[in-house]
């Protein structure tokens, strides 16, 4: 079954608190909102991961937790994985190429620049900036995640907040 991977921007963060860390930085009130709408608009086009993979910061684990509990999933069934926070391109590359095979579609939570930057790099496209709670789902015309690489993804939609719905 070809691969999907819906890579999704964190909810808006609260700066207010200065001193927490970047790592700790909360949603403030218009992330919380937004990103129970986005996990939404998935189920509206009837998308609803089979996994879901996120930073472990705290803002990128909100969201995920949000989505997670509008799409019915469990908040134990997410998968931190450490290396998403501040990872490059490169670092989410090998990550995608590691997730495991009998799940066919993926939801991954993380941070820009990388969100934006593996979005280009993996769908040669010129995506300037994927804003918060921002998401991209992407097909592949394979079957296993290791053969994810440069320019093999297609973009099936690219959604955000702020983007009129019908």
């Amino acid at each position: 079954m070809p691969k999907q991977l819906l890579l999704i921007r964190h909810a808006k963060s609260d700066w207010d608190n200065i001193k927490l860390s970047d790592f700790e930085r909360p949603l403030n009130s218009r992330g919380e909102k937004n990103a129970p709408e986005m996990a939404k608009r998935l189920l509206k086009r009837g998308k609803v991961p089979h996994q879901i993979v996120s930073s472990p910061a705290v803002r990128a684990l909100s969201t995920a937790r949000i989505f997670a509990k509008t799409l019915g999933k469990s908040k134990s069934e997410i998968i931190q994985e450490p290396e998403i926070y501040e990872a490059l391109p490169s670092t989410l590359m090998d990550i995608i190429n590691n997730l495991d095979n009998k799940f066919s579609f993926t939801a991954l939570f993380g941070h820009n620049p990388g969100i934006t930057e593996v979005v280009t790099k993996l769908c040669n496209k010129d995506l300037y900036n994927i804003p918060t709670c921002g998401m991209v789902l992407i097909q592949f015309p394979f079957d296993d995640w290791d053969l994810v690489s440069s320019g093999t993804g297609e973009i099936v939609f690219y959604d955000y907040p702020k983007n009129e719905q019908d």
